[in-house]
């Protein structure tokens, strides 16, 4: 059944189908086909899949990153990064990676990073001479950083379900996504050098002191919005909502950037924005309900589990494996899932629990970047209006330099450890 489920996706991939419905029809065909459910199972798997108080928090960060971006916090976010690399070649993306990592600090979402961000830099990009298909990948990716840097939903998800401390996993996320972050502005300013883009990235860029005091309500977001989850007073999901009344009130009363009658369009952005990203994460979670009914990736961490003894070589297979399992299978689905199993058998050869789960994140969190199920994908490509497909040629140098990251933060466990290390044991 799932061999037959994925070449139909394939095809109708191949036909242009737009994705959700591919995926929707692959696991119909899957469901009438494969087993005894009545159709109606489909519709209920829709609505369960989204029946999760996390995923909540999605459309209240597209609407805070879109309330952002008129209100002037985004911008000036933009302005703050630019102000300390946009002087440089190649400075442009930079100021992309590093704003991403700024608003990871807010948001806890990759998909509202890449609205809020991404309807400001790939325009910015565009402009300054570098491809469509480039900007797009280069946000998709850099958004990623979203659920490595804290608050991050799928830590949460990973905390609940192996009863591992989640403030020692969301420490632990700081040292993987500065890691990531430096990793990808090291490699556009490489690239940017030598394809020659980017030589007017300076013209126009702020000095420091002006975009410091200027951005100083939007560096203070991340402030409010860790400080109420870290200080246990609101939950990630409540932190989005802080995050909106923060937004509007800064856009409508301080920058004055907001005006009364801009906020139905804003709403309206936001509404549209979050059906089609809800939509896709509904049917790839009916056609992950399918694979998981089969049993296939308990099969699979199981043979996984007590087929190997070493702990390097375990974690080597274990990162291939949710690598794999990344491209098919939804984030929160696969944690829920293969974490207690995987995370048990780490624990029996001696792996620290909060690193394993780092690992496992941040592993995952390559999903969103890759195909054919990759979120950060199709809503980078929403934003830029051009295809998936164009993307590819520049995104497999992003998930190989991730890729190569999550390999060190996976044997050099002191970059995840420090931090927690120093705070709480």
């Amino acid at each position: 059944m799932s061999g037959t489920m994925l070449t139909v996706m394939l095809v109708l991939f191949a036909a242009s189908i737009p994705v959700a419905i591919a995926i929707g029809l692959a696991a119909i065909i899957g469901i009438h086909g494969f087993t005894n459910f009545p159709l109606v199972v489909v519709a209920q798997q829709l609505f369960v899949s989204l029946d999760r108080f996390p995923l909540a928090a999605i459309p209240f960060f597209i609407l805070a990153g879109n309330l952002m971006e008129v209100g002037g916090i985004s911008r000036r976010l933009v302005e703050f990064a630019r102000s300390i690399v946009g002087g440089i070649q190649g400075g442009l993306p930079a100021t992309c990676v590093i704003t991403c990592m700024i608003f990871a600090a807010i948001s806890g979402s990759s998909v509202a990073t890449t609205f809020a961000i991404g309807a400001i830099m790939i325009p910015a990009l565009v402009r300054a001479g570098y491809p469509v298909p480039f900007a797009a990948a280069l946000q998709a990716t850099a958004a990623e950083l979203g659920v490595i840097i804290p608050p991050s939903i799928p830590m949460i998800l990973y905390g609940v379900t192996t009863q591992t401390s989640i403030p020692e996993l969301f420490i632990a996320g700081f040292g993987p996504g500065i890691l990531i972050g430096a990793s990808l502005i090291a490699t556009v300013l490489i690239w940017c050098r030598v394809k020659g883009w980017g030589k007017e990235d300076g013209v126009g860029r702020l000095s420091f002191p002006v975009a410091t005091r200027q951005a100083g309500f939007a560096l203070l977001m991340p402030f409010v919005v860790l400080g109420g989850i870290y200080g246990g007073v609101t939950t990630p999901t409540e932190a989005s909502v802080i995050a909106v009344v923060y937004a509007l009130l800064i856009g409508l009363f301080v920058h004055k950037e907001i005006a009364w009658r801009d906020l139905f369009p804003i709403f309206k952005k936001s509404v549209i924005s979050s059906a089609v990203i809800m939509f896709i994460i509904a049917c790839a979670a009916v056609f992950s309900w399918l694979l998981n009914r089969q049993g296939v990736p308990d099969i699979a961490a199981e043979w996984i589990a007590t087929s190997f003894d070493s702990s390097n070589l375990y974690l080597l297979v274990v990162n291939l494996f949710l690598f794999v399992v990344g491209m098919f299978v939804e984030t929160s689905a696969s944690i829920i899932v293969l974490a207690p199993i995987l995370a048990e058998a780490a624990e029996k050869l001696g792996i620290d629990q909060v690193h394993f789960g780092t690992i496992m994140v941040v592993n995952l969190a390559l999903g969103m970047i890759t195909p054919p199920f990759g979120v950060n994908l199709f809503a980078a490509a929403q934003v830029a209006r051009c295809g998936v497909d164009q993307m590819m040629r520049y995104l497999w140098v992003f998930i190989a330099v991730v890729f190569g990251a999550l390999m060190v933060i996976t044997y050099v466990p002191w970059i995840t450890l420090t931090l927690p290390k120093l705070v709480f044991r």
